[in-house]
């Protein structure tokens, strides 16, 4: 029983006052009352001393609150314990690595896909047209999150895995004899999709069981995989495609998906013990945490503006006179920016902030479009700065913004926080790529009107995520968050 103590039979034990046992259960249950209403993390407030005490509180190190179910007393789960490290954490860590090689290097080589069917098989197709094709696959990793992520949750990641293996292998063997419109579509945009999206998802979340403080690095080096597939797919697809032609150049690459997926079944794997209270469907209520619902809003803005410049990248050298090897070359310039891009701002937002290391992602971004594209993006020197500045800030974006979603939730319930944050998401990722291509039509092949949409795009995302820090922990700039 709360302030009290059990009556010893030493008669010389002596009892609380009656004051002191009504001011100690008063502070217990009002402590109970406020972690109840809040999901957030108890653990974030000794990441972060001067957030907002009314969203984040701190839960007792030696007497765990009590919660009421149905008129019964339960414990709340036992605060989360975390490696940081070891051997098991590692491999899993590896897992990932190799599974998000196959899954963000193909999202990271569409450019080189785009480029190469819309002047072969589908040349008579305009490029918003075609971009359907790649924006439905990114749509699909996305929003399927939406029940892979509260899976993962409920059950762990080996069948989720597993599925993604076989899906990714599948839609890569039927891409390889694909000539019509249509048989692009269900091979690489949904086929193609819906694998990645069972690779994808288990993979960062399960790196989250095994690390905390070191959370954001050890995704950043997970997520180092999508760079690396990014940088070795499209010089190896150059390079084939001259040699054995379209369709064992994409075999080729479907046995080194597969080699690289399957191995990852055997190492990524889970940790905490499944949430008691996990669901494996979404939950949009938890929008009303409003740190959360301008998160969502800026990494929108983040995707939507993010896969505009790697889809036609290649396609953008070639229309200001490069050659085609170089139009390839300038996708692998980007990944080799986003390698880096995604181990050190994991590093240093450790040390400064998830938060804040993603909005200087952002305005290197923004720097990236607008001041260096724009004006000198037809001179190799400028075409090339971009590529590295905006390598590096895209790939900053991509392992830092599930690390953000993470900074707000228990890790037994991320996969219901991600699912829901990116099944929103994935709406920008269906329209980037159509709408970037109906603008480069509507300008005549030009690409400034594109360029600019996406300088705007990012500002706007930059603003929505300064606001879910402020919603979290006041208005001064360079708080740790």
């Amino acid at each position: 029983m709360h302030g009290t103590r059990r009556r010893s039979t030493d008669d010389h034990v002596e009892q609380p006052s009656p004051l002191h046992a009504q001011e100690s259960q008063t502070s217990q249950e009002s402590q109970a009352s406020t972690f109840r209403g809040s999901e957030i993390d108890p653990e974030l407030v000794e990441a972060s001393s001067n957030c907002n005490p009314q969203l984040f509180v701190v839960s007792s190190r030696t007497e765990r609150p009590r919660r009421r179910t149905g008129g019964d007393e339960k414990d709340d789960p036992p605060e989360e314990t975390y490696p940081e490290g070891g051997r098991e954490a590692w491999l899993c860590v590896a897992g990932s690595w190799m599974a998000l090689c196959s899954a963000l290097g193909l999202m990271n080589t569409i450019a080189t896909f785009q480029t190469y069917i819309a002047s072969h098989q589908l040349a008579d197709y305009s490029e918003g047209t075609i971009g359907w094709i790649f924006s439905l696959s990114t749509f699909m990793v996305f929003f399927l999150g939406i029940y892979i992520g509260p899976i993962f949750d409920k059950h762990g990641p080996r069948w989720l895995i597993f599925t993604g293996t076989v899906c990714v292998g599948a839609s890569l063997m039927l891409l390889s004899i694909c000539t019509q419109y249509w048989h692009f579509i269900l091979t690489f945009g949904v086929l193609n999709g819906f694998g990645t999206s069972f690779l994808f998802t288990p993979s960062l979340a399960a790196v989250g069981h095994f690390f905390r403080a070191r959370r954001g690095f050890a995704s950043g080096v997970a997520a180092t995989g999508g760079s690396i597939g990014g940088v070795v797919f499209p010089l190896m697809l150059q390079s084939l495609f001259d040699k054995v032609g379209w369709g064992w150049s994409i075999r080729i690459l479907s046995f080194v998906c597969l080699s690289l997926s399957i191995t990852a079944n055997f190492l990524i794997r889970s940790r905490l013990p499944p949430d008691p209270d996990a669901s494996t469907h979404p939950d949009f209520r938890i929008f009303k945490n409003i740190p959360f619902l301008f998160t969502t809003i800026g990494i929108f803005l983040v995707e939507f503006s993010l896969f505009i410049p790697l889809a036609y990248i290649s396609q953008y050298a070639r229309r200001h006179g490069f050659s085609e090897s170089f139009s390839f070359q300038v996708l692998a310039i980007v990944n080799a920016g986003s390698f880096v891009g995604r181990v050190l701002p994991g590093w240093y937002a450790d040390k400064i902030g998830v938060f804040n290391a993603n909005m200087i992602a952002v305005a290197l971004s923004i720097v990236a479009v607008l001041g260096v594209l724009l004006p000198a993006g037809g001179t190799m020197a400028g075409l090339v700065v971009f590529c590295m500045l905006f390598g590096f800030a895209s790939g900053s974006n991509i392992s830092l913004t599930p690390v953000c979603v993470g900074r707000l939730c228990r890790t037994q319930q991320y996969g219901r926080y991600y699912a829901t944050c990116y099944t929103t998401v994935a709406v920008a990722c269906l329209l980037d790529l159509p709408i970037g291509g109906a603008i480069i039509t509507a300008n005549g092949g030009e690409y400034w009107g594109v360029l600019v949409l996406t300088g705007c795009v990012y500002v706007g995302s930059f603003a929505a995520l300064y606001a879910a820090k402020v919603a979290a922990c006041g208005w001064k700039f360079w708080k740790r968050f």
